[in-house]
């Protein structure tokens, strides 16, 4: 079992999708944090996409890369699981102690017995984005577990091809189980997603680019989508097909030949550093919040706000990327800390 596209340098079409996400990601946030309680129904695609995208890349990138057989693979995918892991316990450790008058009333009940632990990193109850959730940067929690999970099932891959597809299989059969029995739990749903990215991303690109390029049966399909979800909420299914159609739109308008204009540069930069740039508008968001609270225009906070979030998410990526070019030193760090 190996990816069909030998190719491993990057795929701009994907670091176009990345980096959108991003930016959908700064709105669906700035929303939280400055305009108060909104029906994000139509963002809920966001969190899942990012962990599908991870999925994806498994399968379809790195699997080119290393090979089925490369015991340097699932080492790779574990350390990067594990370091991901360790990224969000010591972002939200530094979070409560920066800002603890802020969220003191949000944390502590969070952080006071093992059964909210338990809650939090195995269920994923109680995470989530805004200002009234209990911890921060929730979405690596999941994109951890389907690293470490997919190194496993790599491994078991070498005996049995379709390992990916049978454990997917089982997983929704879990969550159907579930649903029945009245339970949730997100980071198995979350997962879940991860792990159909991963099957997704067995087909060749060639075959990805050739089924995006059908836009008026994607602008339908995905109407009937907006429709659906306006009716019946964002269920599990429906949370599904979104993810699939928004990516997929997404990924269509990313597929452009020649040389990028400077807006889809942009967008591409920042889909190279996806993670850095997710921690790093969450981090502008939570300080905009506190600097600029002393303005007593609303109009001005919002304004100002959505302004600084975007540009300052941008700016910040740009530059990580020319210190990372102009320097060694910083250029191991951020491998050390992101790659």
């Amino acid at each position: 079992m190996t990816a069909a596209s030998s190719k491993t340098s990057r795929i701009p079409a994907l670091d176009f999708t990345k980096g959108a996400l991003v930016l959908i990601m700064v709105l669906y946030h700035w929303l939280n944090y400055f305009y108060g309680p909104t029906d994000n129904r139509y963002l809920r695609f966001l969190t899942p996409s990012f962990i599908f995208i991870t999925g994806f890349l498994i399968s379809n990138i790195y699997l080119s890369k290393y090979g089925i057989s490369d015991p340097q693979l699932p080492k790779r995918l574990i350390q990067r699981g594990l370091k991901i892991f360790g990224i969000f316990v010591l972002l939200n450790v530094a979070r409560i102690l920066l800002v603890r008058e802020n969220l003191q009333s949000e944390v502590s009940p969070v952080h006071s017995s093992i059964r909210a632990l338990f809650d939090v990193y195995i269920l994923g109850s109680g995470v989530g984005g805004g200002q009234a959730k209990a911890v921060a940067f929730f979405i690596l929690i999941p994109i951890s577990y389907l690293l470490m999970l997919s190194a496993v099932l790599l491994v078991a891959s070498k005996f049995y091809r379709y390992t990916f597809h049978l454990v997917c299989l089982l997983f929704l059969f879990c969550i159907v189980v579930l649903y029945f029995a009245e339970l949730q739990s997100p980071n198995l749903e979350l997962v879940t997603i991860g792990l159909l990215g991963v099957v997704t991303g067995f087909l060749p690109i060639e075959k990805v680019n050739a089924f995006v390029r059908h836009p008026y049966i994607l602008a339908f399909a995905y109407l009937l989508y907006l429709g659906a979800i306006t009716l019946w909420d964002v269920v599990y299914p429906l949370q599904i097909v979104g993810v699939y159609l928004s990516l997929m739109i997404i990924y269509l308008l990313g597929q452009k030949n020649g040389e990028a204009g400077k807006t889809r540069a942009v967008i591409i930069l920042l889909g190279k550093y996806s993670l850095f740039g997710y921690i790093t508008q969450i981090a502008i968001l939570q300080f905009l919040r506190t600097g600029l609270r002393p303005i007593g225009s609303e109009v001005a906070v919002l304004g100002l706000s959505f302004v600084l979030a975007f540009a300052l998410t941008v700016l910040s990526v740009k530059i990580v990327n020319r210190a990372r070019a102009e320097s060694t030193a910083v250029d191991k760090l951020y491998k050390a800390v992101f790659a």
